[in-house]
Protein backbone atom coordinates (compact mmCIF):
# COMPACT_ATOMS: atom_id res chain seq x y z
CA UNK A 1 0.00 0.00 0.00
CA UNK A 2 1.56 3.24 -1.11
CA UNK A 3 1.43 6.66 0.42
CA UNK A 4 -0.66 8.94 -1.78
CA UNK A 5 2.11 11.55 -1.71
CA UNK A 6 4.82 9.31 -3.07
CA UNK A 7 2.66 7.14 -5.31
CA UNK A 8 1.76 10.04 -7.56
CA UNK A 9 5.30 10.99 -8.29
CA UNK A 10 6.86 7.53 -8.35
CA UNK A 11 4.16 5.64 -10.18
CA UNK A 12 4.61 7.89 -13.58
CA UNK A 13 -7.15 -2.40 -4.63
CA UNK A 14 -28.38 -14.15 13.96
CA UNK A 15 -30.10 -16.16 11.41
CA UNK A 16 -27.26 -18.26 10.17
CA UNK A 17 -26.80 -19.48 13.71
CA UNK A 18 -30.55 -19.97 14.06
CA UNK A 19 -31.05 -21.24 10.51
CA UNK A 20 -27.54 -22.38 9.54
CA UNK A 21 -28.30 -23.20 5.91
CA UNK A 22 -30.93 -20.55 5.11
CA UNK A 23 -33.71 -23.08 4.53
CA UNK A 24 -34.46 -23.94 0.89
CA UNK A 25 -36.92 -21.88 -1.07
CA UNK A 26 -39.44 -24.72 -0.98
CA UNK A 27 -39.89 -24.31 2.79
CA UNK A 28 -43.02 -22.55 3.98
CA UNK A 29 -42.92 -18.95 5.10
CA UNK A 30 -43.78 -20.06 8.60
CA UNK A 31 -40.76 -22.37 8.65
CA UNK A 32 -38.31 -19.90 7.20
CA UNK A 33 -38.28 -16.26 8.34
CA UNK A 34 -36.10 -15.39 5.35
CA UNK A 35 -38.62 -16.55 2.78
CA UNK A 36 -39.65 -12.98 1.96
CA UNK A 37 -36.06 -12.31 0.86
CA UNK A 38 -35.43 -15.57 -0.97
CA UNK A 39 -38.57 -15.16 -3.11
CA UNK A 40 -37.75 -11.67 -4.42
CA UNK A 41 -38.04 -11.10 -8.16
CA UNK A 42 -35.29 -8.67 -9.21
CA UNK A 43 -36.24 -5.92 -11.65
CA UNK A 44 -33.30 -6.35 -14.02
CA UNK A 45 -32.30 -3.36 -16.13
CA UNK A 46 -29.32 -2.09 -18.11
CA UNK A 47 -26.61 -1.18 -15.59
CA UNK A 48 -25.30 1.96 -17.23
CA UNK A 49 -25.57 3.64 -20.59
CA UNK A 50 -21.85 3.17 -21.09
CA UNK A 51 -22.21 -0.59 -20.50
CA UNK A 52 -23.47 -3.32 -22.87
CA UNK A 53 -27.22 -3.95 -22.89
CA UNK A 54 -26.55 -7.53 -21.78
CA UNK A 55 -24.94 -6.32 -18.55
CA UNK A 56 -27.89 -6.08 -16.18
CA UNK A 57 -28.33 -4.68 -12.67
CA UNK A 58 -30.99 -4.90 -9.98
CA UNK A 59 -31.51 -4.03 -6.33
CA UNK A 60 -32.80 -6.53 -3.78
CA UNK A 61 -33.50 -6.26 -0.06
CA UNK A 62 -31.67 -8.04 2.76
CA UNK A 63 -32.25 -7.75 6.51
CA UNK A 64 -29.99 -5.38 8.40
CA UNK A 65 -30.03 -7.83 11.32
CA UNK A 66 -30.41 -11.49 10.36
CA UNK A 67 -31.59 -12.35 13.86
CA UNK A 68 -34.52 -9.98 13.23
CA UNK A 69 -35.43 -10.50 9.57
CA UNK A 70 -38.68 -8.60 10.01
CA UNK A 71 -36.84 -5.43 11.03
CA UNK A 72 -34.87 -2.84 9.08
CA UNK A 73 -33.71 -3.67 5.58
CA UNK A 74 -30.71 -2.79 3.41
CA UNK A 75 -30.52 -2.35 -0.35
CA UNK A 76 -28.16 -4.78 -2.03
CA UNK A 77 -26.96 -3.97 -5.55
CA UNK A 78 -26.43 -7.01 -7.77
CA UNK A 79 -25.50 -7.48 -11.42
CA UNK A 80 -25.28 -10.26 -13.97
CA UNK A 81 -23.85 -11.11 -17.35
CA UNK A 82 -25.53 -14.28 -18.52
CA UNK A 83 -23.79 -16.97 -20.49
CA UNK A 84 -24.86 -17.11 -24.12
CA UNK A 85 -24.57 -20.90 -24.29
CA UNK A 86 -27.46 -22.19 -22.22
CA UNK A 87 -26.71 -25.81 -23.12
CA UNK A 88 -23.31 -25.65 -21.38
CA UNK A 89 -24.48 -23.55 -18.43
CA UNK A 90 -23.63 -24.98 -15.01
CA UNK A 91 -24.85 -22.15 -12.79
CA UNK A 92 -23.67 -18.82 -11.38
CA UNK A 93 -20.20 -17.56 -10.54
CA UNK A 94 -20.27 -14.87 -7.86
CA UNK A 95 -17.39 -12.41 -7.98
CA UNK A 96 -15.72 -10.31 -5.29
CA UNK A 97 -12.75 -7.95 -5.82
CA UNK A 98 -11.54 -7.72 -2.21
CA UNK A 99 -11.41 -4.84 0.22
CA UNK A 100 -13.06 -4.78 2.65
CA UNK A 101 -14.58 -1.82 0.89
CA UNK A 102 -14.33 -2.92 -2.73
CA UNK A 103 -17.49 -2.58 -4.85
CA UNK A 104 -18.21 -5.58 -7.06
CA UNK A 105 -21.22 -4.62 -9.17
CA UNK A 106 -18.98 -3.81 -12.11
CA UNK A 107 -17.01 -7.05 -11.98
CA UNK A 108 -18.98 -9.18 -14.47
CA UNK A 109 -18.36 -6.71 -17.27
CA UNK A 110 -14.73 -6.25 -16.19
CA UNK A 111 -14.05 -9.97 -15.98
CA UNK A 112 -15.84 -10.97 -19.16
CA UNK A 113 -12.75 -10.23 -21.25
CA UNK A 114 -10.34 -11.73 -18.71
CA UNK A 115 -11.95 -15.10 -18.16
CA UNK A 116 -11.54 -17.87 -20.75
CA UNK A 117 -14.46 -18.57 -23.04
CA UNK A 118 -14.81 -22.03 -21.53
CA UNK A 119 -15.55 -20.46 -18.13
CA UNK A 120 -17.89 -17.84 -19.59
CA UNK A 121 -19.84 -20.62 -21.27
CA UNK A 122 -20.36 -22.38 -17.95
CA UNK A 123 -21.54 -19.54 -15.75
CA UNK A 124 -23.64 -16.45 -15.45
CA UNK A 125 -21.22 -13.92 -13.95
CA UNK A 126 -22.76 -12.33 -10.86
CA UNK A 127 -21.48 -9.16 -9.24
CA UNK A 128 -22.59 -7.42 -6.08
CA UNK A 129 -21.59 -4.56 -3.86
CA UNK A 130 -21.22 -6.02 -0.34
CA UNK A 131 -23.46 -4.48 2.30
CA UNK A 132 -22.30 -1.02 3.30
CA UNK A 133 -20.25 -0.64 0.11
CA UNK A 134 -20.98 1.36 -3.00
CA UNK A 135 -24.58 1.00 -4.14
CA UNK A 136 -25.47 -1.41 -1.31
CA UNK A 137 -26.56 1.10 1.34
CA UNK A 138 -23.04 2.53 1.36
CA UNK A 139 -21.71 3.75 4.69
CA UNK A 140 -19.90 7.01 5.25
CA UNK A 141 -18.38 8.61 8.33
CA UNK A 142 -17.73 12.14 7.09
CA UNK A 143 -13.96 11.71 7.31
CA UNK A 144 -11.66 14.36 5.91
CA UNK A 145 -8.90 13.33 3.49
CA UNK A 146 -6.37 13.62 6.32
CA UNK A 147 -8.49 11.38 8.56
CA UNK A 148 -8.59 8.72 5.85
CA UNK A 149 -4.80 8.42 5.93
CA UNK A 150 -4.06 5.70 8.47
CA UNK A 151 -0.37 5.13 7.68
CA UNK A 152 0.98 6.73 10.85
CA UNK A 153 4.49 5.63 11.84
CA UNK A 154 4.96 5.54 15.58
CA UNK A 155 6.76 8.44 17.23
CA UNK A 156 6.63 9.25 20.92
CA UNK A 157 6.00 12.90 20.13
CA UNK A 158 3.01 12.25 17.83
CA UNK A 159 1.40 9.29 19.59
CA UNK A 160 -1.11 11.44 21.49
CA UNK A 161 -2.19 13.01 18.21
CA UNK A 162 -2.50 9.56 16.62
CA UNK A 163 -4.70 8.37 19.50
CA UNK A 164 -6.92 11.42 19.00
CA UNK A 165 -7.16 10.63 15.28
CA UNK A 166 -8.19 7.01 15.92
CA UNK A 167 -10.80 8.06 18.48
CA UNK A 168 -12.16 10.77 16.16
CA UNK A 169 -12.65 8.32 13.26
CA UNK A 170 -14.43 5.82 15.51
CA UNK A 171 -16.66 8.51 16.99
CA UNK A 172 -17.53 9.97 13.58
CA UNK A 173 -18.52 6.53 12.28
CA UNK A 174 -20.64 5.83 15.36
CA UNK A 175 -22.36 9.20 15.07
CA UNK A 176 -23.09 8.82 11.35
CA UNK A 177 -24.04 5.14 11.22
CA UNK A 178 -25.17 4.21 14.73
CA UNK A 179 -26.41 0.63 15.20
CA UNK A 180 -25.89 -0.12 11.51
CA UNK A 181 -22.14 -0.47 12.08
CA UNK A 182 -22.27 -3.75 13.96
CA UNK A 183 -24.17 -5.41 11.12
CA UNK A 184 -21.65 -4.59 8.37
CA UNK A 185 -19.60 -7.77 8.78
CA UNK A 186 -18.19 -10.60 6.72
CA UNK A 187 -20.63 -13.10 8.27
CA UNK A 188 -23.60 -10.98 7.22
CA UNK A 189 -22.17 -10.48 3.73
CA UNK A 190 -21.90 -14.27 3.45
CA UNK A 191 -25.57 -14.47 4.46
CA UNK A 192 -26.34 -11.89 1.78
CA UNK A 193 -24.56 -14.10 -0.76
CA UNK A 194 -26.89 -16.92 0.16
CA UNK A 195 -29.89 -14.66 -0.29
CA UNK A 196 -28.53 -13.84 -3.77
CA UNK A 197 -28.29 -17.59 -4.41
CA UNK A 198 -31.93 -18.05 -3.41
CA UNK A 199 -33.13 -15.05 -5.41
CA UNK A 200 -31.40 -16.44 -8.50
CA UNK A 201 -33.03 -19.81 -7.96
CA UNK A 202 -29.77 -21.72 -7.58
CA UNK A 203 -29.15 -24.68 -5.27
CA UNK A 204 -25.43 -23.87 -5.09
CA UNK A 205 -23.07 -21.07 -6.05
CA UNK A 206 -19.60 -21.05 -7.49
CA UNK A 207 -17.30 -18.20 -6.56
CA UNK A 208 -14.18 -16.29 -7.56
CA UNK A 209 -12.87 -14.02 -4.81
CA UNK A 210 -9.69 -12.00 -4.67
CA UNK A 211 -7.81 -10.93 -1.54
CA UNK A 212 -10.37 -10.08 1.19
CA UNK A 213 -12.75 -11.98 -1.07
CA UNK A 214 -10.89 -15.17 -0.14
CA UNK A 215 -11.88 -14.70 3.49
CA UNK A 216 -15.46 -13.91 2.48
CA UNK A 217 -15.51 -17.07 0.37
CA UNK A 218 -14.02 -19.16 3.17
CA UNK A 219 -16.63 -17.87 5.61
CA UNK A 220 -19.38 -18.78 3.15
CA UNK A 221 -18.05 -22.34 2.85
CA UNK A 222 -18.03 -22.57 6.65
CA UNK A 223 -21.57 -21.26 7.08
CA UNK A 224 -23.12 -22.87 4.01
CA UNK A 225 -20.99 -25.91 3.07
CA UNK A 226 -23.82 -27.64 1.25
CA UNK A 227 -24.38 -24.63 -0.98
CA UNK A 228 -20.72 -24.18 -1.98
CA UNK A 229 -19.86 -25.50 -5.44
CA UNK A 230 -16.56 -24.50 -7.09
CA UNK A 231 -14.66 -21.83 -5.14
CA UNK A 232 -11.47 -20.13 -6.39
CA UNK A 233 -9.78 -18.12 -3.63
CA UNK A 234 -7.08 -15.93 -5.14
CA UNK A 235 -4.39 -14.17 -3.03
CA UNK A 236 -5.48 -15.38 0.35
CA UNK A 237 -6.19 -14.03 3.81
CA UNK A 238 -5.37 -16.23 6.80
CA UNK A 239 -8.64 -16.56 8.81
CA UNK A 240 -6.65 -17.10 12.01
CA UNK A 241 -5.12 -13.63 11.69
CA UNK A 242 -8.04 -11.37 10.95
CA UNK A 243 -7.85 -8.49 11.24
CA UNK A 244 -5.06 -6.91 13.21
CA UNK A 245 -2.78 -9.81 12.40
CA UNK A 246 -3.42 -9.51 8.68
CA UNK A 247 -2.57 -5.80 8.81
CA UNK A 248 0.60 -6.61 10.74
CA UNK A 249 1.53 -9.29 8.23
CA UNK A 250 2.34 -6.52 5.75
CA UNK A 251 5.38 -5.64 7.84
CA UNK A 252 6.40 -9.27 8.33
CA UNK A 253 6.13 -10.02 4.63
CA UNK A 254 7.98 -6.90 3.56
CA UNK A 255 11.30 -7.64 5.28
CA UNK A 256 12.14 -10.75 3.16
CA UNK A 257 10.90 -8.91 0.07
CA UNK A 258 13.21 -6.00 0.88
CA UNK A 259 16.12 -8.43 1.40
CA UNK A 260 15.36 -10.02 -1.99
CA UNK A 261 15.32 -6.57 -3.57
CA UNK A 262 18.72 -5.63 -2.14
CA UNK A 263 20.27 -8.81 -3.57
CA UNK A 264 18.63 -8.36 -6.98
CA UNK A 265 19.68 -4.71 -7.18
CA UNK A 266 23.25 -5.41 -6.08
CA UNK A 267 23.61 -7.91 -8.94
CA UNK A 268 22.64 -5.07 -11.30
CA UNK A 269 24.83 -2.36 -9.84
CA UNK A 270 26.13 -1.49 -13.31
CA UNK A 271 22.57 -0.44 -14.21
CA UNK A 272 21.26 1.13 -11.00
CA UNK A 273 24.44 2.10 -9.14
CA UNK A 274 22.83 1.66 -5.73
CA UNK A 275 25.48 -0.63 -4.28
CA UNK A 276 27.62 -3.62 -5.19
CA UNK A 277 26.43 -5.77 -2.30
CA UNK A 278 23.03 -6.29 -0.65
CA UNK A 279 24.37 -4.54 2.44
CA UNK A 280 25.43 -1.54 0.37
CA UNK A 281 22.03 -1.32 -1.35
CA UNK A 282 20.29 -1.48 2.01
CA UNK A 283 22.52 1.31 3.32
CA UNK A 284 21.76 3.45 0.26
CA UNK A 285 18.04 3.24 0.96
CA UNK A 286 18.26 3.86 4.69
CA UNK A 287 20.68 6.73 4.12
CA UNK A 288 17.96 8.31 1.97
CA UNK A 289 15.43 7.73 4.78
CA UNK A 290 17.75 9.40 7.28
CA UNK A 291 18.43 12.32 4.93
CA UNK A 292 14.67 12.80 4.35
CA UNK A 293 14.07 12.76 8.10
CA UNK A 294 16.57 15.60 8.52
CA UNK A 295 15.21 17.55 5.55
CA UNK A 296 12.36 16.31 3.33
CA UNK A 297 13.39 15.35 -0.20
CA UNK A 298 11.73 17.46 -2.90
CA UNK A 299 10.46 15.08 -5.58
CA UNK A 300 8.63 17.02 -8.29
CA UNK A 301 7.23 19.40 -5.68
CA UNK A 302 6.32 16.74 -3.12
CA UNK A 303 8.23 17.08 0.17
CA UNK A 304 8.94 13.50 1.28
CA UNK A 305 10.02 12.57 4.79
CA UNK A 306 11.77 9.37 5.75
CA UNK A 307 8.42 7.99 6.93
CA UNK A 308 6.98 8.77 3.49
CA UNK A 309 9.76 6.77 1.89
CA UNK A 310 9.27 3.77 4.19
CA UNK A 311 5.48 3.69 3.84
CA UNK A 312 5.37 4.77 0.22
CA UNK A 313 7.80 2.17 -1.07
CA UNK A 314 6.79 -0.78 1.10
CA UNK A 315 4.62 -2.51 -1.50
CA UNK A 316 6.96 -1.51 -4.32
CA UNK A 317 9.84 -3.58 -2.91
CA UNK A 318 7.96 -6.72 -3.91
CA UNK A 319 8.40 -5.63 -7.56
CA UNK A 320 12.17 -5.47 -7.61
CA UNK A 321 12.58 -3.62 -10.89
CA UNK A 322 10.00 -0.98 -9.96
CA UNK A 323 11.68 -0.47 -6.60
CA UNK A 324 15.16 -0.11 -8.08
CA UNK A 325 13.92 2.49 -10.57
CA UNK A 326 12.06 4.37 -7.83
CA UNK A 327 15.06 4.51 -5.49
CA UNK A 328 17.27 5.72 -8.34
CA UNK A 329 14.87 8.64 -8.89
CA UNK A 330 14.77 9.40 -5.17
CA UNK A 331 18.55 9.38 -5.01
CA UNK A 332 18.72 11.85 -7.90
CA UNK A 333 16.21 14.11 -6.21
CA UNK A 334 18.11 13.94 -2.92
CA UNK A 335 21.29 14.95 -4.73
CA UNK A 336 19.58 17.77 -6.62
CA UNK A 337 20.01 16.06 -10.00
CA UNK A 338 17.27 16.12 -12.67
CA UNK A 339 14.98 13.11 -12.78
CA UNK A 340 14.84 10.74 -15.75
CA UNK A 341 12.01 11.46 -18.17
CA UNK A 342 12.12 8.20 -20.13
CA UNK A 343 10.70 5.91 -17.48
CA UNK A 344 7.91 3.63 -18.60
CA UNK A 345 4.52 5.29 -18.17
CA UNK A 346 1.98 3.34 -16.16
CA UNK A 347 -1.70 3.30 -17.08
CA UNK A 348 -3.85 4.47 -14.15
CA UNK A 349 -6.64 2.19 -12.98
CA UNK A 350 -9.90 3.06 -14.72
CA UNK A 351 -12.59 4.79 -12.70
CA UNK A 352 -15.58 2.43 -12.33
CA UNK A 353 -19.00 3.60 -13.50
CA UNK A 354 -21.16 5.27 -10.87
CA UNK A 355 -24.27 3.29 -11.86
CA UNK A 356 -26.27 6.42 -11.18
CA UNK A 357 -26.18 6.67 -7.39
CA UNK A 358 -24.15 8.94 -5.16
CA UNK A 359 -21.83 7.17 -2.71
CA UNK A 360 -20.27 8.83 0.36
CA UNK A 361 -16.84 10.22 -0.51
CA UNK A 362 -15.18 8.21 2.25
CA UNK A 363 -17.12 5.00 1.57
CA UNK A 364 -14.08 2.86 0.72
CA UNK A 365 -12.30 3.85 3.92
CA UNK A 366 -15.44 3.76 6.06
CA UNK A 367 -16.31 0.34 4.66
CA UNK A 368 -12.82 -0.93 5.43
CA UNK A 369 -12.89 0.15 9.08
CA UNK A 370 -16.48 -0.96 9.53
CA UNK A 371 -15.69 -4.55 8.55
CA UNK A 372 -12.27 -4.97 10.15
CA UNK A 373 -13.46 -3.42 13.42
CA UNK A 374 -16.83 -5.22 13.58
CA UNK A 375 -15.67 -8.65 12.37
CA UNK A 376 -13.67 -9.48 15.48
CA UNK A 377 -13.48 -8.76 19.18
CA UNK A 378 -9.73 -9.05 19.45
CA UNK A 379 -8.69 -5.42 18.95
CA UNK A 380 -6.88 -4.13 22.07
CA UNK A 381 -8.71 -1.31 23.84
CA UNK A 382 -5.74 0.17 25.70
CA UNK A 383 -3.74 2.72 23.63
CA UNK A 384 -0.60 1.80 25.56
CA UNK A 385 -0.76 -1.69 24.08
CA UNK A 386 -0.47 -0.17 20.60
CA UNK A 387 2.45 2.00 21.73
CA UNK A 388 4.40 -0.98 23.07
CA UNK A 389 3.58 -3.13 20.03
CA UNK A 390 4.68 -0.38 17.64
CA UNK A 391 8.00 0.04 19.44
CA UNK A 392 8.54 -3.74 19.44
CA UNK A 393 7.64 -4.18 15.77
CA UNK A 394 9.72 -1.23 14.60
CA UNK A 395 12.72 -3.19 15.93
CA UNK A 396 11.53 -6.46 14.39
CA UNK A 397 10.46 -5.05 11.02
CA UNK A 398 12.25 -1.72 10.49
CA UNK A 399 10.60 -0.82 7.21
CA UNK A 400 6.96 -0.88 8.27
CA UNK A 401 6.47 -2.55 11.65
CA UNK A 402 5.61 0.57 13.61
CA UNK A 403 3.02 1.64 11.03
CA UNK A 404 0.90 -1.51 11.18
CA UNK A 405 1.11 -1.94 14.94
CA UNK A 406 0.32 1.69 15.80
CA UNK A 407 -3.08 2.81 17.11
CA UNK A 408 -6.10 2.14 14.85
CA UNK A 409 -9.75 3.31 15.02
CA UNK A 410 -10.80 -0.21 16.05
CA UNK A 411 -9.37 0.51 19.51
CA UNK A 412 -12.31 2.86 20.05
CA UNK A 413 -14.95 1.15 17.91
CA UNK A 414 -18.33 1.09 19.57
CA UNK A 415 -18.99 -2.43 20.88
CA UNK A 416 -22.71 -3.16 20.80
CA UNK A 417 -23.11 -6.91 20.68
CA UNK A 418 -22.31 -8.51 17.37
CA UNK A 419 -20.95 -11.97 16.70
CA UNK A 420 -17.51 -13.48 17.23
CA UNK A 421 -15.33 -14.05 14.19
CA UNK A 422 -15.99 -17.17 12.17
CA UNK A 423 -13.65 -20.05 12.89
CA UNK A 424 -12.92 -21.56 9.50
CA UNK A 425 -12.18 -25.28 9.44
CA UNK A 426 -13.90 -27.50 6.87
CA UNK A 427 -13.42 -30.01 4.07
CA UNK A 428 -15.24 -28.09 1.35
CA UNK A 429 -13.45 -28.29 -1.98
CA UNK A 430 -11.78 -25.08 -3.15
CA UNK A 431 -8.75 -23.90 -5.10
CA UNK A 432 -6.36 -21.42 -3.46
CA UNK A 433 -4.01 -19.41 -5.69
CA UNK A 434 -1.02 -17.58 -4.24
CA UNK A 435 1.94 -15.63 -5.56
CA UNK A 436 5.18 -16.07 -3.67
CA UNK A 437 5.75 -12.29 -3.57
CA UNK A 438 2.37 -10.73 -2.90
CA UNK A 439 2.60 -7.42 -1.05
CA UNK A 440 -0.95 -7.35 0.32
CA UNK A 441 -1.61 -10.98 1.18
CA UNK A 442 1.87 -12.45 1.63
CA UNK A 443 2.51 -16.15 1.09
CA UNK A 444 1.93 -16.91 4.77
CA UNK A 445 -1.70 -15.83 4.34
CA UNK A 446 -2.34 -18.41 1.65
CA UNK A 447 -0.62 -21.08 3.66
CA UNK A 448 -2.78 -20.21 6.67
CA UNK A 449 -6.00 -20.49 4.66
CA UNK A 450 -4.87 -23.82 3.21
CA UNK A 451 -4.27 -25.23 6.71
CA UNK A 452 -7.88 -24.71 7.77
CA UNK A 453 -9.55 -25.54 4.45
CA UNK A 454 -8.67 -29.21 4.44
CA UNK A 455 -10.64 -30.03 1.29
CA UNK A 456 -8.87 -27.35 -0.73
CA UNK A 457 -5.79 -27.54 -2.89
CA UNK A 458 -3.29 -24.70 -3.31
CA UNK A 459 -1.23 -23.60 -6.29
CA UNK A 460 1.76 -21.45 -5.40
CA UNK A 461 3.36 -19.37 -8.15
CA UNK A 462 7.06 -19.57 -7.30
CA UNK A 463 8.69 -16.22 -8.00
CA UNK A 464 5.30 -14.72 -8.79
CA UNK A 465 4.98 -11.00 -8.02
CA UNK A 466 1.79 -9.04 -7.50
CA UNK A 467 -1.63 -9.15 -5.92
CA UNK A 468 -4.25 -11.06 -7.90
CA UNK A 469 -3.44 -14.02 -10.14
CA UNK A 470 -6.31 -15.49 -12.13
CA UNK A 471 -6.81 -13.55 -15.33
CA UNK A 472 -3.25 -12.20 -15.46
CA UNK A 473 -1.87 -14.95 -17.72
CA UNK A 474 -0.16 -16.67 -14.81
CA UNK A 475 1.05 -20.27 -14.82
CA UNK A 476 -1.80 -20.96 -12.36
CA UNK A 477 -4.53 -19.89 -14.79
CA UNK A 478 -4.75 -23.28 -16.50
CA UNK A 479 -5.41 -25.07 -13.21
CA UNK A 480 -8.08 -22.57 -12.19
CA UNK A 481 -9.82 -22.82 -15.55
CA UNK A 482 -9.80 -26.62 -15.42
CA UNK A 483 -11.32 -26.56 -11.93
CA UNK A 484 -14.09 -24.10 -12.83
CA UNK A 485 -15.02 -25.99 -16.00
CA UNK A 486 -14.65 -29.60 -14.85
CA UNK A 487 -14.67 -29.46 -11.05
CA UNK A 488 -11.38 -31.34 -10.86
CA UNK A 489 -8.92 -30.13 -8.25
CA UNK A 490 -5.23 -31.03 -8.46
CA UNK A 491 -4.46 -34.30 -6.69
CA UNK A 492 -1.98 -32.49 -4.44
CA UNK A 493 -0.91 -28.93 -3.67
CA UNK A 494 1.23 -27.74 -6.55
CA UNK A 495 3.87 -25.16 -7.41
CA UNK A 496 4.38 -23.62 -10.82
CA UNK A 497 7.12 -21.25 -11.92
CA UNK A 498 6.49 -17.62 -12.82
CA UNK A 499 7.86 -16.42 -16.14
CA UNK A 500 11.24 -14.67 -15.83
CA UNK A 501 9.81 -11.19 -16.47
CA UNK A 502 6.99 -11.83 -13.95
CA UNK A 503 9.62 -12.37 -11.23
CA UNK A 504 10.77 -8.77 -11.47
CA UNK A 505 7.59 -6.75 -11.85
CA UNK A 506 3.96 -7.41 -11.04
CA UNK A 507 1.97 -8.60 -14.03
CA UNK A 508 -1.17 -6.60 -14.77
CA UNK A 509 -3.91 -7.39 -12.27
CA UNK A 510 -6.96 -9.14 -13.71
CA UNK A 511 -9.09 -6.22 -12.61
CA UNK A 512 -8.67 -2.96 -10.68
CA UNK A 513 -8.49 -4.21 -7.10
CA UNK A 514 -9.58 -1.89 -4.29
CA UNK A 515 -7.29 0.78 -2.93
CA UNK A 516 -5.97 1.14 0.59
CA UNK A 517 -7.82 3.53 2.90
CA UNK A 518 -7.07 7.12 1.98
CA UNK A 519 -4.76 6.20 -0.89
CA UNK A 520 -6.73 6.62 -4.12
CA UNK A 521 -5.60 4.78 -7.23
CA UNK A 522 -3.15 2.27 -5.78
CA UNK A 523 -3.36 -1.43 -5.02
CA UNK A 524 -4.72 -2.55 -2.53
CA UNK A 525 -6.10 -3.36 0.90
CA UNK A 526 -6.90 -7.03 0.92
Amino acid sequence: MRSSRIATVLAASVVATLVPALAPATASAAANPLDQYLRQKPAWHRCDRSMPVTFQCATIKVPLDYSRPGGKKLDLAISRLRTSTRAERRGVLLLNPGGPGGPGVGMPEQMASELPKSVRNKYDLIGFDPRGIGQSSGVGCGMTDAEQNWERPYKAGTFTKDVKWARTVAEKCAAKQGDKLRHITTRNTARDMDVIRGVLGEKKISYLGYSYGTYLGAVYTQMFPGRSDRFVLDSAVDPARIWRGMIQIWAEGTEPAFTRWTAWTAERNSTYKLGKTPEAVRKTFYDLVAQADRKPIDLDGAKLSGDDLRAGLRATFFSVRDAAEAVVELKKAAEGRPRSRDREARTPAPVPPSFGRAVPADNATAGFWTVVCADTRNWPRDPERYRSDAIRDKARYPLYGDVVSNIMPCAFWKKTGGEPATKVGNKVGALILQNEWDSQTPLAGGQGLRRVMKGAKMVTVAGGVGHGIYGSKSCADKTATAYLTTGRLPAEDATCQAAPTARERATPNPLPLPTPPGVPGTVSRF
